[in-house]
């Protein structure tokens, strides 16, 4: 699927829409602690991975989006850290050469995005997310896929992205599970 980004941004690779089994899947994997599906859950991650690698020769690092403190706190782990690093064991099992490294994080304190249009969410993550201090060196000048288990608004992965080439990356696209299918967006 097309980036939610603006122009100029990397594409966004997804499996599939966030419902029916899939949903269920990220809510048991994200909301109640069920981190053994993340098994079940990196196969369809590994092909968006996959999508936005293509046509890549050499390493390429898989970061994941980075939870809020207080999402890890709450869930016990940082979710989307672990399916990142499944991910990248299950494609070096195929013999493609990626690591997953966990670079980003929030610089500032965000709120609950939960009700927030995509405006105010993009709003309310504008220049939020960094690459943490001494870590800028694993990723300048690496090609980069960001990873995320679901897009609602695209404004997470467009956030990612900026903090990501701040710390210059060469930001290959962003791979997810799933997104949000909303009617005033032109996803072809």
């Amino acid at each position: 699927l097309p980036s939610p980004c603006p122009p100029g941004l990397p594409p966004l690779w997804v499996v599939a829409p966030y419902e029916g089994s899939t949903r269920h899947l990220l809510l048991a994997f994200k909301e109640r602690g069920s981190t053994g599906v993340s098994g079940a859950l990196s196969v369809p991650l590994a092909t968006a991975v996959r999508a936005a690698m293509r046509g890549v020769s050499g390493r390429v690092l898989l970061v994941p989006v980075p939870s809020s403190p207080v999402a890890i706190r709450a869930r016990g782990d940082d979710v989307i850290g672990l399916l990142a690093a499944r991910t990248a064991r299950l494609l070096r099992a195929s013999a493609v050469d990626c690591r997953s490294v966990s670079v980003l994080a929030q610089c500032r304190p965000v709120a609950d995005s939960a009700g927030l249009s995509a405006a105010m969410r993009a709003e309310n993550l504008r220049h939020a997310l960094a690459v943490r201090p001494g870590r800028d060196e694993r990723v300048r000048g690496a090609a980069v896929v960001l990873v995320d288990d679901l897009v609602t608004t695209g404004a997470t992965v467009c956030e990612a992205h900026r903090g990501l080439r701040a710390g210059g990356a060469n930001v290959l696209g962003a791979a997810a599970v799933a997104a949000t299918m909303r009617r005033d967006t032109a996803w072809s």
